[in-house]
């Protein structure tokens, strides 16, 4: 016998008194209680009130029940609100009259209920939408993390003389940050660090077309030059005025010991020299690319000596304020260079970081984060 009603619940499901919304948000009995207690106020009421007719009254508890309870239990509490009217109502009406009434009384509430529902099941299919809507969007948005993540080194070369550490942090799942590192040979590397406008997405595709441009230029031409001059070109085509990548291009030559570079409207990198305590900027030399693709870009160079440190950065860093508006700078930036040019280069990029993180701690970064940290180790390696 128990058996035969456990087939009968698995083949007949139990009714469920409440939308499902609502199920999952408190105890069943409560809006039961409440829609049941509303309507006994009205029938009382209705009982108590001889003219005029306050049978409109259960609108109120039916438009409560098309909200919290299901579809199938709003509509059968309409004949009982119509029930109640019909034989608690003091009121003597002609039968004929009486049915009509009743009829008609059944049609609006089913009406006003349907209306009501209906919206609550659109409402309902819109936010579902929305969700899928989104749930798409972070799975796209994911993916361009993925395909961004690609263009990063992963771990660092090794070059005799050189210690190399970078980080990339980006504001939102994805940004517009780029480095990179590219051996040339055994004694020489090509650095890399850019910073596209804007943020989020748009920002990205943006920086991996720069990504692999660069990449591109840089296994096909050894002249850094006219490799920016090119990608100047190529990312002018296919961009805006509004978008446009600063970028910093460097060869180091460990036999050499020297930095050639070229800087187009990014933030100047910082050389330290502890050997006299100096500190220099590789300063830009031409616009962003893509914002001039006409524009002739300088090269620069720079002497390199044992132990000294290059700090290569975005904005992100310098541009991270704190609760009174001020901004980290490149002057908090020297200093912890100077303070810390004796860790590795890991070390002294986390420094970096943490000291920009806990000087914005109560606003947090507002912009991409990306740290290169090129330490020159050149004892015991012949110039």
């Amino acid at each position: 016998m128990t058996a035969n009603l456990s087939d009968v619940r698995k083949t007949v499901p139990l009714l469920a008194p409440l939308r499902k919304d609502v199920a999952s948000i408190g105890p069943v009995w409560l809006p039961v209680a409440l829609v049941l207690g509303a309507i006994a106020a009205v029938a009382y009421v209705d009982h108590r009130v001889l003219s005029p007719s306050v049978v409109d009254l259960y609108i109120f508890p039916l438009g409560v029940s098309a909200i919290l309870l299901s579809k199938e239990v709003t509509y059968s509490l309409i004949p009982l609100c119509i029930l109640f009217h019909d034989y608690w109502s003091p009121r003597a009406i002609h039968l004929p009259v009486r049915i009509f009434d009743n009829l008609f009384t059944l049609l609006c509430f089913s009406f006003i209920v349907y209306v009501i529902q209906r919206y609550i099941e659109d409402r309902e299919l819109l936010a579902e939408t929305i969700q899928l809507q989104r749930d798409d969007l972070l799975r796209d948005v994911e993916l361009a993390a993925q395909v961004q993540r690609m263009f990063l080194p992963v771990g660092t070369p090794a070059i005799a003389g050189l210690e190399i550490a970078g980080m990339m942090r980006p504001f939102k799942s994805v940004g517009g940050d780029y480095y990179d590192c590219l051996p040339i040979n055994a004694n020489t590397i090509q650095i890399a660090i850019g910073d596209v406008s804007g943020k989020g997405v748009s920002a990205a595709l943006l920086m991996s077309a720069t990504a692999a441009a660069l990449r591109l230029e840089a296994d096909r031409d050894r002249n850094m030059l006219q490799q920016v001059e090119r990608l100047n070109a190529d990312i002018a085509a296919v961009s805006d005025t509004e978008h446009y990548v600063t970028l910093l291009v460097g060869e180091i030559d460990t036999q050499k010991r020297i930095i050639r570079y070229v800087n187009c409207g990014h933030n100047p990198a910082l050389l330290f020299q502890p050997s006299t305590q100096t500190l220099k900027r590789l300063d830009s030399s031409c616009p962003p690319i893509g914002l001039a693709p006409n524009e002739n870009c300088e090269l620069a160079s720079a002497d390199l000596t044992p132990g000294d440190v290059l700090v290569f950065y975005t904005d992100g860093v310098t541009e991270a304020e704190n609760l009174l508006a001020e901004e980290f700078g490149i002057g908090r930036l020297s200093a912890v260079l100077q303070r810390s040019s004796s860790l590795s280069a890991k070390g002294l990029m986390d420094d970096i970081f943490s000291s920009a993180a806990n000087f914005s701690k109560d606003v947090g970064f507002g912009d991409d984060v990306t740290i290169l940290v090129v330490k020159c180790n050149f004892n015991g390696f012949p110039a």
